[in-house]
Parts: structure tokens; C-alpha cells; sequence
């Protein structure tokens, strides 16, 4: 049965993709690089360390990349995560998730500094079993380091959890550690990209996963055959 789900915070459960894409862009500015919007926003949901060298070449990585991604940390801190708002449902689902005898685990690319402020935000405290963010792991998303570390925190094996996140790579990441995916469209992903990443369900956001618990493959009844080995 499913005793697990993995959820990630950012364009899953707050409205944070466009805030991350700005920060980023704004921060590479500073340091003399030209990248577009769009093109940084299409790589929100990795973590710095697989984001960076999308745009750098190695030697810019080795001379300024550490102190691109500290500026850039401290700019999204002050300007940009006071801006964050929840998705309608957020936390309600994690309520029926958690209603449901599943334990709740985030399993995140943000930085343990932005945690605190976003489990208060969407008033999930003590909803969540586990937490993992980028800092307790050696290497982000779309490697699988933060849904093992959510797994072996949990106790639980990937084929009886279920992730649910809104990027294409939390899908590769989860079926990485062998863990199954739910799609949220509210991060701006096409659907296409989260189906050719292996999400099994796509729901446009918390708000319609939760309307449409029942038939979900979070739903009880749909347990045994998600427990399969994918």
C-alpha cells in the first residue's frame, strides 16, 4: 500500500516559480551574465548546483559561481520570498493526505532557510512526518538524493511512496529513486514535459488533486496496484 507521499514545495505547493526564475535572473545580472527569463525559468526545480552550469562555462563556474548562488540566495530571502503565496488547497490536501494514514514528506530543491518561512505559509508544521531541502544532500534534483534521503528518513521503500511536484524533474528525480509521480500544472510546466518525465496523473494544481482525491492515485483503493515495483 502506499504509506508515502513526497511532496515538493515550490510551484507544488506555493506559487514560487516566476519569484525563483526572477531571483535568478536578476542574480546572474549582477555578475555580468545575459540569460532570459525564459530560459531560467525552464530550469526552476533543480538546485543551484545543477542550475548554475546551465549558464556558466567552467572556468566562470570555478571564479564566481559560489558567490552567485550566495548573492542570489540572500536576494530571493529578502525581496522575492515575502512575495510567496500558497496554492489554493495546499494545505487542505496535505490535511486529506495526511487524514488518509500517508505520511507527508517534503522533499524540496529550496534551501533549508526558506523551509521554516514555507511550512508556515501554507500552516503545514505539523502536518509533515519529514523534511529534506538541498543543504542535507550532496546533489538536487533531477538527481535522486532528496527523495532517497525523504525515503530513509520515512523508513519507507520508493515503490510504496507517491511524489508529487510540478517540474520534470521531480519526476526523473523521483523515478530515480524509484518512486512514482504525480504532475501539478500550476508550476508551468507543460503537461507534455511532466508526461514524457513518467508522471502517472496530471491535476492542474493542490486544489483539483484534492477534488479529485477519490479518484487519485493517492485514493486507498488505488494502492495495491501503485505498490507494484514500477
Amino acid at each position: 500500500m502506499i504509506r508515502a507521499a513526497l511532496f515538493d514545495i515550490d510551484g507544488t505547493l506555493i506559487d514560487t516559480v516566476d519569484l525563483h526564475a526572477a531571483a535568478w535572473q536578476q542574480a546572474f545580472e549582477h555578475f555580468g551574465v545575459a540569460v532570459s527569463y525564459d530560459e531560467v525559468r525552464s530550469q526552476i526545480g533543480k538546485g543551484g548546483d545543477k542550475l548554475i552550469p546551465v549558464f556558466l562555462s567552467p572556468e566562470e563556474e570555478e571564479r564566481f559561481g559560489p558567490d552567485l548562488e550566495e548573492y542570489r540566495n540572500g536576494l530571493y530571502l529578502r525581496e522575492y520570498l515575502p512575495l510567496a503565496v500558497p496554492f489554493p488547497g495546499a494545505r487542505e490536501l496535505l490535511e486529506r493526505v495526511a487524514g488518509a494514514g500517508i505520511a507527508v514528506a517534503l522533499a524540496s530543491s529550496c534551501k533549508k532557510a526558506e523551509l521554516e518561512h514555507n511550512l508556515r505559509l501554507v500552516g503545514i508544521e505539523q502536518l509533515v512526518s519529514a523534511a529534506v531541502t538541498s543543504d542535507d544532500i550532496e546533489e538536487s534534483k533531477p538527481e535522486p538524493d532528496v527523495f532517497e534521503a525523504a525515503l530513509d528518513k520515512l523508513g519507507v521503500e520508493g515503490q510504496a511512496a507517491l511524489a508529487i511536484g510540478d517540474s520534470p524533474y521531480d519526476a526523473t528525480a523521483a523515478a530515480r529513486a524509484g518512486v512514482r509521480t504525480i504532475g501539478l500544472l500550476c508550476g508551468g510546466f507543460p503537461a507534455e514535459a511532466l508526461r514524457d518525465a513518467g508522471c502517472i496523473a496530471l491535476y492542474e494544481g493542490p486544489a483539483d488533486l484534492l477534488l479529485r482525491f477519490d479518484a487519485s492515485p493517492l485514493a486507498p483503493w488505488a494502492a495495491e496496484e501503485l505498490a507494484a515495483p514500477p
